[in-house]
């Protein structure tokens, strides 16, 4: 049965104890996986460690932590920390991000994204382990690392967030999970013939990987306003958010309106690049409408033969109402 997990929104939330409220409203609604991700704005660690503190049965998880803006030994000495004060619920999600990210607000290079991905996701593995690390990487050089501290027991599995073939191999080969996002369902598929290769590559035991679908929705009484608003966030990222969720659609079968997406937003015609947006190709990519219709829409992807869980996330302007109207709308029955 695919799980149900939410993604807690970064946009509109006026507080840390916002957010912890919004995983304890998932944790009663039966949601499986509480995720925060790590952009602009608060620190997912610290935020987490909050959460941890307060729910005591669904699981928590970074998705994503940036494999550039922290070093693998603090993501595991961090991973390691979260998964003792979580009682063993933690899952550390990471991801490149982009460049826009990480060279014009973190200061670092954006190279090779894939190595570094890779590099980084076994030094973390080597250190939740609790033995000795000592790893000659393209990228990283490390010797004589150890906690000092107990590992933890289990271990956290250590996902990985990925757009591209070669980037949902790689999570197949070495992750224990891969995160999908902006993917259509034929899209979808196609990814995890990728994550399938990667995970036989890798001599892998597909039944102990997880791969998680995060799908845009809105639940609300009002279905057109719920339109507008999965419709505006998608056409932010398209347009607003480099080219990686541009070349993703485009890869996707939809090369056409992805450009014309990306070009109405860079050009500032904002209005255009949201009007550009097929409804046809909106029902692709996001489940929205009333309470009845998001849920059905929903279904349709928690459907997808190889997908273990599918994410409720948010569109990013959609404020604290719509998020609680959404969360109760698509909660496990």
């Amino acid at each position: 049965m695919t799980e149900r997990d939410v993604s807690l929104p970064v946009a509109a939330q006026p507080s840390v104890d916002a957010l912890v409220e919004q995983a304890q409203l998932g944790e009663s609604l039966g949601y499986d996986t509480a995720w925060l991700p790590e952009s602009w704005g608060r620190n997912t660690v610290s935020t987490l460690s909050c959460i941890a503190r307060d729910t005591d049965e669904i699981d928590i998880g970074s998705s994503i932590l940036p494999v550039y803006s922290r070093s693998p030994a603090l993501l595991g000495q961090s991973a390691a920390t979260l998964q003792e004060v979580s009682d063993g619920r933690f899952r550390l999600g990471l991801g490149p991000s982009g460049p826009i990210v990480i060279e014009n607000w973190h200061g670092v290079e954006f190279g090779n994204p894939l190595r570094r991905t890779r590099e980084t996701v076994e030094i973390v593995k080597q250190v939740t382990s609790g033995e000795t690390v000592d790893y000659d990487g393209e990228y990283f050089d490390l010797e004589g690392f150890r906690l000092r501290c107990a590992p933890p027991d289990p271990a956290p599995p250590v996902e990985v967030a990925a757009m591209g073939p070669k980037a949902v191999e790689l999570a197949g080969r070495f992750a224990d999970g891969w995160h999908g996002v902006m993917l259509t369902r034929d899209g979808i598929e196609d990814r995890l013939e990728d994550f399938e290769r990667g995970a036989d590559l890798g001599d892998r035991d597909r039944s102990t990987q997880r791969v998680t679908l995060s799908l845009t929705c809105c639940a609300l009484d009002d279905a057109e306003r719920a339109k507008r608003l999965v419709k505006q966030h998608a056409a932010f990222y398209i347009g607003g958010m480099g080219t990686y969720y541009r070349d993703n659609l485009a890869r996707q079968g939809h090369e056409e309106i992805a450009h014309e997406i990306y070009d109405d937003w860079q050009a500032g015609d904002q209005e255009a690049a949201v009007a550009a947006f097929p409804e046809d190709l909106l029902e692709e990519l996001a489940a929205w409408g009333t309470p009845e219709e998001a849920r059905e829409r929903f279904e349709r992807f928690a459907e997808i033969d190889g997908v273990d869980a599918v994410s409720v996330s948010f569109p990013r302007a959609a404020d604290l109402d719509a998020i609680e109207s959404t969360m109760r709308a698509l909660a496990p029955e």
